[in-house]
């Protein structure tokens, strides 16, 4: 019989890839980088780390910045509801429906409203 309880050790090169891409990214984005990818990338990782403040100022100047890119919307929205911070979290959904809708993107568009309709 084995004495693993099913409880996993974190994978060190894992770790260690997580934290170099979160400070490229960090590096790319204060370098003023107007590339949407980094900033949703950052956003990203944040919210993977649970550090939903930082990642939600980086969501919010990617909005301030590119406020066309759809898939931010769903990922903050989500990421406030998980929070508890509903009322923010349908904010940013609805912002992202009129967004997704504005750009014809009707596959965003169902998703985000799918994600609204959990919030009620």
């Amino acid at each position: 019989m084995s004495a693993d309880n099913g409880s996993k050790s974190a994978d060190p090169h894992s770790t260690t890839k997580a934290a170099k891409r979160l400070a490229f990214l960090e590096k790319t984005t204060a370098g003023g980088s107007e590339d949407p990818l980094a900033w949703y990338g950052l956003a990203m990782e944040y919210r993977k780390l649970q550090r939903v403040d930082e990642a939600l100022q980086t969501f919010t100047t990617l909005r301030t910045r590119k406020p066309d890119y759809v898939a931010m919307y769903l990922m903050c929205g989500q990421m406030l509801d998980e929070a508890g911070r509903k009322d923010e979290a349908r904010e940013w959904l609805e912002s992202g429906l009129a967004a997704a809708k504005a750009k014809g993107d009707s596959h965003a568009a169902s998703e985000i409203e799918s994600a609204l309709a959990l919030l009620d």
